[in-house]
């Protein structure tokens, strides 16, 4: 078929490939999803129509009612005499129900009409038809991209409103849509799973947590790496539900059975999680079993994202009833286009900037600090908006003196966390090393309110509760392998790293794992990073072999290697980016190269910081509160993994939804041209 695909190969690159005819799945089972063909779907067009009577063409459409005095619409339930002429449903037909004809019986819904196959290399000499089954794919990659679940298509408006465009649509039962979803999920799994055996690199995973409304646990984990190309890529693994009592041993089975699956457990490198406990004691256990297995070594590290919203919401805990406030008087300015433009005004007479409408009132970190963010710059166009509509706002909302001054030292403060979170959000690739030197600035924020006598107390107070968190992560990420992970970052490297990693032991054992995992990973014959040596032709070393890798290890040792000479130069200016210049200087250094892939793919966040800290998460948190359990990993894997470039596929073959539409646009053109053309006529 046009819209039918070879199957996928990658994550990049991936534009369907043109097909000539389309071909046919047939014999699907244990569900038929309606993608073969039919003689009675591929009517020859040069037949003529079987000449049937008045009655016969109309009165089969409508069904007489029990007391014989009228006859109903099958289609819509409209109600005509029963002495009504014939031509008089005609019309009725051709103007409600445009395209009843194009089948010789009432379709029912036993069995949806077959499809077509349409051939791009035959002339068309009849405008194409519409593929009811075509229909139901779009259905089910609406279904996906919403976030809806299958029960969606219970809803009555939904399936009239199809029958009201055209009557010979049937949309599948929501069972048939579940059940070719959980197929499609399968299928797609295993696409994911063999693109993974490709990559040479370790992987870095993260897990996020979240309870359902049905209070179901659930886990998401995502997989991360460099590829060869120096181009960061990501994939879900999978979303699963964790069971009762949903602690650290449930969350540890559950990740270990996904690992296996996907034939990575032994190529992972490092585990970022949500600084909860139980994940913490699921990771340590994981790491426990790596290291009994001898396979590498294996960290995991808490949520910089999550933390600094801790945080900041410390900081916020004295101002929140102003802020919550203030929300109130935003929420009215986005629902009234009178009271925004009143206040648009008045800021610009008070000279108290342009605002851009609708304010972010999210109940997230970019909300709280736009509320201070308009009382510290637009106090008194608030105040008068507020008094001109006292009647529709309350003039609870007016903010006192002391209030007002509050809101001043909370935003001067928290500005550069502000700044942080932003610069977070908005980088393309937040490496370790990146995310540690903001951290660093925010301690630094922090003991400096601590220490000025300038503070006031109750901040001084809030400033306590922060830089114990502050300190709390800083210990959870003082180790070997995040001391790696920040100076391979060119920006950072040993002049910009935290206080807390700067160590010469560091430094030390930074170089004895390089030279043990990676100084011979350029030479083929000699090691691939981790694990046992190649040997070439399946046979063992030689003796003269064996001395001379002994030589060349020897020499690399003593030699001044890549990390010391990486070290050496001057970090790169902050705007730079980071795989671009690992891309450009990997022929410099060969084998740090190859640990920079590995370590630099570790994340800083287990999730996108914009969904912790802006109003976009606000979406996400829905969809998945609200997702029943029967179909909330299929629907959340297919959607993510489509987001990624992964094709729909079920079982053997792709399905190329844009096919679909194309296919459906252009027949619904054919059939406006049509109508046209009989109207002149």
């Amino acid at each position: 078929m046009d819209w039918v695909n070879n199957p996928y190969k990658s994550f990049k690159d991936m534009e369907p490939k043109s097909v000539m005819d389309m071909t046919l799945i047939s014999n699907i089972d244990p569900v038929n999803i309606g993608l073969g063909s039919s003689e009675k779907g591929n009517a020859n067009p040069s037949a003529k129509p079987r000449k049937k009577t008045m009655t016969s063409v109309y009165l089969k459409f409508f069904e007489t009612a029990v007391d014989g005095k009228s006859r109903r619409c099958k289609f819509c339930g409209q109600s005509y005499s029963i002495a009504t002429a014939t031509g008089n449903l005609g019309r009725h037909l051709a103007n409600r129900h445009p395209g009843y004809d194009k089948s010789g019986d009432v379709i029912t819904n036993s069995a949806p009409l077959p499809i077509s196959v349409i051939k791009k290399s035959q002339p068309q000499t009849k405008s194409n038809q519409v593929d009811y089954e075509h229909i139901n794919w779009l259905v089910l990659r609406w279904l996906v991209s919403a976030s809806l679940p299958p029960s969606t298509v219970d809803e009555k408006w939904l399936t009239n409103s199809f029958k009201f465009l055209n009557p010979f649509i049937q949309l599948w039962p929501r069972e048939k849509y579940r059940s070719i979803l959980n197929e499609v999920f399968r299928s797609m799994q295993e696409d994911v799973r063999a693109s993974l055996e490709q990559v040479s690199s370790k992987f870095s995973i993260t897990l996020d947590f979240w309870t359902s409304f049905e209070q179901i646990f659930y886990m998401s984990i995502t997989c991360q790496w460099i590829d060869e190309n120096w181009c960061f890529q990501k994939v879900l693994l999978d979303i699963c539900h964790i069971p009762y009592p949903c602690g650290g041993p449930e969350i540890y089975q559950t990740l270990v059975e996904v690992l296996k699956m996907y034939n990575i457990e032994n190529k992972v490198l490092s585990c970022t999680h949500d600084n909860s406990q139980s994940a913490i004691h699921a990771c340590h256990t994981f790491k426990e079993h790596l290291d009994s297995q001898k396979v590498g070594p294996f960290c995991y590290i808490p949520c910089a994202a999550r933390t600094l919203n801790l945080i900041i919401d410390d900081g916020l805990r004295t101002t929140k009833l102003v802020i919550s406030k203030i929300r109130e008087f935003v929420l009215e300015l986005n629902a009234s286009t009178e009271i925004s433009e009143d206040f648009v005004q008045m800021s610009a007479a008070y000279q108290e900037g342009s605002w851009k409408f609708p304010l972010d009132a999210s109940a997230r970190w970019s909300g709280n600090y736009q509320m201070l963010d308009i009382v510290r710059k637009a106090g008194k166009s608030i105040d008068a908006v507020i008094r001109k509509y006292e009647d529709i706002l309350d003039s609870r909302m007016l903010l006192t003196s002391a209030e007002k001054n509050a809101v001043g030292i909370m935003h001067q403060y928290l500005e550069p966390f502000y700044k942080t979170t932003n610069n977070i959000c908005t980088n393309k690739v937040p490496t370790i090393g990146l995310v540690l030197f903001f951290m660093d600035n925010i301690s630094e924020t922090i003991s400096t309110c601590r220490e000025s006598r300038h503070s006031p107390d109750w901040l001084k107070s809030a400033a306590e509760d922060m830089a114990k968190k502050a300190r709390a992560y800083n210990n959870q990420v003082c180790n070997i392998f995040i001391y790696l992970t920040a100076i391979l970052d060119p920006r950072i490297k040993g002049e910009l790293i935290p206080e807390s990693l700067s160590s010469e032991n560091f430094l030390e054992e930074a170089r004895t794992h390089f030279i043990r995992n990676y100084s011979t990973s350029h030479f083929p014959s000699i090691s691939t990073g981790y694990g046992a040596p190649e040997i070439e032709d399946g046979g063992s070393l030689s003796f003269a072999e064996e001395i001379a890798r002994k030589k060349r290890r020897a020499s690399m040792n003593t030699a001044t290697d890549e990390l010391t000479q990486y070290l050496a130069e001057d970090p790169a200016p902050i705007s730079t980016d980071v795989l671009e210049w690992w891309k450009v200087n990997s022929t410099r250094y060969p084998r740090l190269s190859v640990m920079s892939r590995d370590f630099l793919a570790m994340q800083a966040t287990s999730v996108v910081p914009e969904e912790l800290f802006c109003g976009k998460g606000d979406e996400i948190d829905k969809q998945r509160f609200c997702m029943p359990h029967g179909c909330t990993q299929a629907i959340l894997c297919i959607k993510s993994w489509m987001q990624v470039g992964i094709k729909l596929k079920f079982k053997s073959t792709e399905i190329d939804c844009d096919r679909l539409m194309e296919l459906a646009t252009s027949s619904a053109t054919d059939t406006n041209a049509n109508g046209s053309d009989k109207k002149q006529k």
